[in-house]
């Protein structure tokens, strides 16, 4: 039985229903939860191909959905081919996956740390994937593959900087496996401290690369696809196939940890352990992303929410991860196409769009405290 689950049947015994009431009001709750995540997911993954199709098919280069099938099945079109092969189709998939991982990551984020601001960019995760991966670029000149382990090793790097400075081993311990808003508002303030360190380094560092380096750098840290290619998108995609299980597992198996430390230790669950293996899962999510696509802001932070909102109220890791795929590839295709001759990444789009939802949040928590 789910969290939500056993609130509904103590309410009502609390008010004197039999048990066999309170177990029919539970099981009809549940059907009516069930139906509701059911519609939001269908819908969320009719959105994703709407706005997959629209990322591949419209835009600057229009092609219809005859010559799409024609190249597909291997019918080379002069022009059309490559357009749509080496550019717009992994492009699309790209944003695609990079959303599902970081959104997936803002998902396993907030639940373990029971805060609303907790997402893998407030916490440093990105800043750290993004430092590293310029330190290398500097320093030894790596692109592609090597590229990608150095933003992987910036991330894991900055998540254990943030977790050693705030005491987040024995805080979770303490707390049952969960912070609680009060307890992940410490890590909060360490990874914004190391996210603005991560700044630092990306700044000194673009300031000592050559004018060769510069402007991919520059365009990779505002969260550009438009260099993405198949190899990159391999790479993401192997990751995210044994991670997003297991994100989901552990997403909800944290499901009694809603009730509390002891009241989930006394259902048998161990939120100590499953909250730590989820900021871990989370935090390689996060920096999978970065490391393929560039830094994009605030995609986690806009995911959860949102797809909390579809799905009643509930927390959904597969809502969230397709929420944040939709986001990144609208943001990508409306960047790349809806400001004329202008090209803005889709970092700058999720950007804009997620600061004032971040200060939207910081006011309703303030109330609320």
């Amino acid at each position: 039985m789910s969290a939500p689950d056993i609130i509904t049947a103590a309410r009502g015994r609390e008010v004197g229903r039999a048990p066999s009431t309170a177990r029919t009001a539970v099981a009809a709750s549940r059907r009516r939860d069930r139906t509701r995540l059911t519609i939001a997911l269908c819908g969320l993954v009719m959105l994703l191909l709407a706005a997959l199709a629209t990322r591949v098919l419209l835009g600057g280069y229009t092609v219809t959905v005859a010559d799409f099938v024609r190249i597909l099945r291997g019918t080379v079109i002069p022009g059309a081919s490559y357009i749509v092969l080496e550019s717009k189709l992994p492009r699309a998939l790209t944003a695609g996956c990079a959303g599902a991982a970081l959104g997936a990551a803002g998902a396993l984020f907030r639940r373990t740390l029971r805060n609303p601001l907790a997402s893998p960019d407030v916490l440093g995760v990105t800043q750290g994937a993004a430092a590293a991966a310029v330190g290398a670029l500097l320093v030894t000149g790596g692109r592609g593959t090597a590229l990608i382990f150095a933003a992987l090793a910036g991330g894991l790097a900055a998540t254990a900087a943030v977790r050693g400075l705030s005491g987040a081993d024995a805080r979770l311990r303490a707390a049952g496996g969960v912070a609680g808003s009060a307890g992940g508002q410490r890590l909060i303030v360490a990874g914004i401290a190391v996210a603005a360190l991560c700044q630092c380094v990306v700044a000194g560092a673009m300031l000592q690369m050559n004018e060769h380096d510069l402007p991919a750098a520059a365009v990779w840290l505002a969260g550009s696809l438009s260099a993405v290619t198949w190899p990159q998108l391999t790479v993401l995609a192997i990751a995210l196939v044994p991670l997003l299980p297991v994100a989901g597992v552990l997403h909800a198996r944290l499901a009694p940890a809603d009730l509390g430390g002891a009241l989930a230790h006394g259902l048998g669950a161990h939120p100590s352990r499953t909250g730590t293996a989820a900021l871990l899962v989370g935090s390689v999510l996060a920096a999978a992303a970065t490391a393929v696509v560039g830094p994009l802001a605030f995609v986690a932070l806009l995911a959860t929410p949102l797809a909390r909102g579809l799905a009643g109220g509930r927390p959904s890791l597969p809502a969230a991860a397709l929420t944040g795929a939709v986001i990144v590839v609208l943001a990508d295709f409306l960047g790349g196409e809806a400001f004329g001759s202008s090209r803005l990444p889709a970092g700058v789009l999720t950007g804009a769009c997620g600061a004032p939802l971040m200060l939207w949040l910081l006011i309703r928590s303030r109330r609320h405290a």
